[in-house]
């Protein structure tokens, strides 16, 4: 019975780590455009619009992963060991969910530090919720429809007739609201958690070194 149990959560965990990679990959996409978008300093050129364009077509494929948790339900079910459960299997969907969100919003961030440097500052707020609302579009249309970020090149006429229809129903509207919802409260609570981060040890330096120019002087 133990020796079963251990070889269908090995089984799980290997087709778990296939599609976790994978979309692991596909939400570090947009991450790494936004470096190269929005934090080097290049001109707006067609280079540059084709790429801003393959990062929003991109970008939802990072909050995304916080549907994943469907899989976690169907691995509760097989697995049926508490202590797998709880020091395994939990751990791992934590990090690859958190991960897959925490590119979504350093590479909101970047896209703010770009509007802050062009003196754009007060259009940070109402991007990020425009972001926010497509990106759920978005992850309906993943999730629901099947749809893939490179489907709107493959199969745009498919995203203007059933992907739009879609958006007309009642369900798919309060699906989207919730998933708007819950995006604008995670991104604005990690968002927080993230500048926090890295502002804390910036603001010790300029203390330390305030205080040694004192000692100095």
């Amino acid at each position: 019975m133990k020796e079963e149990l251990i070889a269908t959560f090995l089984g799980i965990l290997r087709v778990n780590m296939r599609w976790m990679t994978w979309n692991l990959f596909l939400a570090f996409i947009p991450l790494a455009l936004s470096v190269w978008l929005f934090r080097t300093k290049r001109g707006r050129s067609w280079v540059w619009w084709l790429g801003f364009l393959v990062f929003f077509a991109f970008l939802p494929n990072a909050p995304y992963l916080l549907t994943d948790v469907i899989h976690f339900i169907d691995d509760i079910r097989r697995i049926q060991s508490v202590w797998m459960i709880t020091l395994v299997l939990i751990p791992i969907y934590l990090l690859v969910i958190l991960a897959g969100f925490e590119a979504y919003v350093i590479s909101l961030i970047n896209l703010g530090y770009y509007l802050h440097r062009i003196g754009k500052s007060q259009w940070i707020l109402g991007v990020e919720l425009i972001t926010h609302a497509l990106c759920a579009i978005g992850i309906y249309w993943g999730r629901f429809l099947r749809f893939n970020s490179w489907d709107f090149v493959t199969q745009p006429d498919a995203l203007l007739t059933k992907g739009v229809e879609e958006l007309l129903g009642k369900q798919p509207l309060v699906i989207i609201a919730i998933t708007f919802v819950i995006l604008v409260s995670l991104y604005w609570i990690m968002k927080r958690a993230s500048l926090g981060f890295v502002i804390q040890p910036q603001n010790g330096i300029a203390i330390q070194s305030r205080r040694t120019n004192t000692d100095i002087s």
